[in-house]
């Protein structure tokens, strides 16, 4: 990697945050209370640092698990959406209706239902990840070139090879693109979740960094969340490289 890619790489965006967070907060003086120095929050971080990794690693296990499983659900809600217009119209603007529940009604419903456990978090992630991608394969899957299904047909092409070898290509980016969207709300989820009760994850150390007013470690906090959002989705973006890589018009 030359020079100039390094600079556009997210690693220098990274270190030119770093740097203006270390320079420009003591040089303009500004108050802990809306923005600490970097060095008080990475020294907090450091000091509860066994806590931390626990957090995240518990986080990461239920925002993992929702999202894998909105996946499947909303993979295979979007195929049959896209296979039967009865189903759209029938199911769909339920969902449209469910994702304007507040996700703290449907979270409070949903430890009612599972408990505090890893399961009603995961639910709450799956919940927020669902919609996204049920959308976007149904919307993928209408890409596909009516002059090209008549043409496969025509060579005696059965539904399941038109699915495979080419509404199902076709749909590919659009169906990456809501993954892309469902992973950031799986993470939001899964905190959520844990909002309602538990005893590890980013979410409880979250809470309890609010209720105790530790700004640095809200800093903290907010610092790790975006660490694993970035992760989860630069694992997409290499995902869609690798096996993604056209595009449709």
């Amino acid at each position: 990697m030359n020079a100039r890619a390094l600079a556009r790489s997210p690693v220098a965006s990274v270190v030119y945050v770093a740097a203006a967070w270390l320079v420009l907060v003591p040089l303009f003086k500004v108050q802990p209370r809306y923005l600490p120095p970097l060095p008080v929050v990475l020294a907090d971080g450091l000091s509860v640092w066994p806590d931390l990794v626990a957090g995240f690693w518990r986080t990461l296990v239920e925002t993992v698990l929702g999202f894998l499983a909105g996946v499947v659900l909303g993979v295979g809600f979007g195929i049959a959406f896209s296979a039967s217009r009865i189903m759209e119209r029938a199911f769909l603007p339920i969902f449209v209706a469910l994702q304007t529940v507040p996700v703290i009604a449907f979270g409070a419903i949903v430890v009612i239902w599972f408990g505090n456990t890893i399961m009603a978090k995961v639910v709450i992630a799956l919940y927020l990840a669902f919609f996204p991608i049920a959308v976007n394969t149904l919307r993928g899957l209408e890409l596909a070139d009516p002059q090209r299904i008549a043409l496969m047909k025509s060579f005696g092409a059965s539904h399941l090879q038109l699915f495979l070898k080419l509404a199902l290509p076709t749909a590919l980016p659009n169906i990456l693109i809501g993954m892309k969207l469902a992973v950031a709300l799986s993470l939001a989820g899964a905190i959520v979740g844990e909002w309602f009760g538990d005893t590890v994850g980013l979410g409880v150390m979250l809470l309890q960094a609010l209720y105790f007013e530790q700004i640095p470690r809200v800093w903290v906090l907010i610092i790790a969340c975006g660490a694993m959002g970035t992760l989860l989705y630069g694992a997409l973006v290499l995902l869609e490289r690798r096996f993604v890589w056209w595009r449709t018009d």
